[in-house]
């Protein structure tokens, strides 16, 4: 999803040339596979949104596939970039990151200073380790490999699978099935009362060009070398139960919305400190109303084009 935003608006920029490769094409968790894909293209940088992702229920499941599966992903291709003479990098991280009892929001500062949430720690310390790789290069090596935290995403090209899914696409695809069949309920996971943020994806890969554009500089000056990521957040936050709410509405699902507080809520809140961003002129320009339309939109596009 975010991969496909960024390339979508790169492709607007007439002096650059982009080099993909589809998952067919390209095995990311093959190092020789990455390493000659490196080799035999002139490549000057690297956006690295490839990962495994996937919501409670899933990383609760699969926790070694997330931890295994993303260290590969990772290693290969940063490690292959620097073989290959790329001076810079965009990796491309989470919130998960950051410790389950940490301040709100939640400031860069913050990471590896306590205990990480449960359902999502397998994922979160590959990601770190993402991080860390990024900094690592730099300070051994002079590369230039930056590190952006991405808030909670959603929209075009998102995975709307019914149990792996996060948590906007999986209501978005739930409430449309109950409003298809007749049903008069929809369960949501959990009691509904924690909180997160949410950011459209082209609003993602804006910042990701943005903070991959910036002068060394004006980098350097909102990161540390041992801190070296910056938050890309929307600024604000919604209960779950207000955004089951808000999706019901956009699906136009009229029946009742009940909550299972037996399922795990996870953190009670994640809202990020996008300050430091924020203070480089980026912001972002789709509010959740919109972007639930527009998600919703792209689901009913691929259920037209399954069909």
């Amino acid at each position: 999803m975010v991969g496909s935003a960024i390339a979508r608006q790169l492709s607007s920029h007439p002096d650059v040339e982009l080099i993909l490769a589809s998952r067919d094409e390209l095995d990311l968790e093959s190092q020789h596979a990455v390493n000659v894909f490196f080799a035999n293209n002139d490549i000057d940088e690297v956006y690295l949104a490839a990962a495994k992702v996937g919501g409670i229920h899933a990383n609760n499941t699969y926790p070694a596939d997330f931890i295994y599966r993303n260290l590969l992903i990772e290693t290969n291709i940063i490690g292959a970039a620097h073989n290959s003479g790329v001076q810079k990098v965009l990796f491309l991280g989470s919130s998960c990151i950051y410790p389950r009892a940490v301040g709100q929001p939640m400031r860069e500062d913050a990471l590896l200073t306590g205990v990480l949430e449960k359902t999502n720690e397998p994922y979160a310390v590959a990601k770190i380790a993402g991080i860390k790789l990024c900094e690592s290069f730099n300070r051994q090596y002079g590369r230039d490999y930056r590190s952006v935290m991405p808030t909670n995403l959603y929209g075009p090209g998102d995975n709307y699978h019914p149990e792996n899914s996060h948590v906007i696409p999986a209501l978005l695809r739930r409430f449309h099935e109950a409003k298809v069949s007749g049903a008069d309920e929809v369960m949501v996971w959990g009691s509904g009362k924690p909180c997160r943020e949410f950011l459209f994806v082209d609003d993602m890969a804006a910042a990701s060009i943005h903070v991959m554009n910036l002068d060394v500089a004006t980098y350097k000056a909102n990161t540390e070398e041992m801190c070296s990521h910056i938050n890309v957040g929307y600024g604000s936050d919604v209960t779950i139960r207000k955004l089951a709410t808000q999706i019901a509405k956009t699906v136009g699902f009229t029946g009742k919305i009940a909550f299972d507080a037996s399922k795990p809520d996870g953190t009670m809140r994640k809202l990020m400190d996008s300050d430091r961003l924020f203070a480089t002129g980026w912001k972002p320009t789709v509010d959740l109303q919109t972007g639930l339309v527009l998600a919703y939109d792209d689901f009913l596009n691929g259920e037209t084009r399954e069909a």
